[in-house]
């Protein structure tokens, strides 16, 4: 196992069709559930570097040895609506024991954590050898489980760039059960509203297409338009037809489509139409 930046780089050069592994959660279950060989390995549990967490200039920096548990620590303290969805992903054993690192690079299009850092105007930091190179992290999935590394490259870390004061994020996990489940869909949102007007945003989805991907017709939809119920009904129409989702044993396409839509509405609902939200049972301390 290397014990160090520059000697898994030179691992990986020396053996760039070897199998990197982290936290194993789910990896290991290729082994146990599938019975699967996993040929050569290289460990990545070794390297101090890839566990790193600081915020500078360029924004949030997480290593891709980072746990789940301390990169949504470090993602909360600078966006607190990951909260839910940092509760909500696997177990504690799990995010404790996996990287967000490996959920990235792993690039189901069901893993939770992509949509959000899509959002969020994530860079993937990409190694090989001496050579790092930074990709926005929606560019780094090319097609199903196919992304974008070159032979020898592997995953240093993820960058999110610092936020505009006032913009409205979330991100939301949708399963059939609340805890411990894979998600139907996984939506994120990130607005910046300037005098009542849509200025920027940023939308992705997780569960309705092959990768994680973007909604820009959605984005480009809402863009110079006024925050308003009417411009979201609009908006609604667009994103339920941006996709077409597969239906399987989570959900059906249909369900998929109307809850990418719904999550739309949340979003207004929390953010403008507040006098016709929903209580939350979350938000109520003691039931009647």
């Amino acid at each position: 196992a290397p014990r160090s930046l520059a000697e898994l780089a030179a691992a990986r050069l020396a053996a760039p069709q070897a199998r990197l592994l982290a936290g194993s959660t789910d990896v290991g279950l290729w082994v146990t559930k599938q019975l699967r060989e996993l040929g050569d390995l290289i460990y990545l549990g070794a390297v101090p570097e890839l566990k790193a967490i600081r915020i500078d200039d360029e924004g949030l920096y997480i290593g891709a040895g980072a746990s789940l548990t301390d990169a949504f620590g470090a993602l909360i303290a600078i966006e607190p609506a990951w909260t839910e969805l940092a509760r909500r992903f696997a177990s504690t054993p799990v995010r404790n024991a996996g990287t967000l690192g490996g959920n990235v690079a792993n690039g189901s299009p069901i893993g939770d954590s992509m949509p959000g850092l899509i959002a969020l105007g994530t860079q993937i930091v990409l190694q090989q050898g001496d050579q790092v190179r930074r990709l926005p992290l929606e560019d780094f999935y090319l097609a199903y489980q196919k992304n974008a590394l070159a032979p020898g490259e592997f995953v240093q870390a993820v960058l999110i760039p610092p936020q505009p004061a006032g913009q409205r994020f979330r991100t939301w996990k949708v399963s059939k059960r609340e805890d411990q489940d894979i998600s139907a869909v996984c939506g994120a949102f990130a607005l910046e509203i300037t005098d009542g007007i849509v200025s920027r945003a940023r939308i992705a989805f997780g569960g309705v297409a092959a990768t994680p991907l973007r909604a820009r017709a959605t984005e480009s939809f809402l863009l110079d338009k006024p925050w308003c119920a009417s411009t979201v009904e609009a908006a609604m129409d667009v994103l339920e037809n941006e996709y077409t989702p597969l239906s399987d044993m989570r959900a059906s396409a249909a369900y998929r489509s109307q809850v990418t839509a719904s999550l739309l509405r949340r979003l207004w609902l929390e953010n403008g139409g507040a006098a016709g939200a929903p209580v939350r049972l979350a938000d109520v301390e003691t039931l009647p």
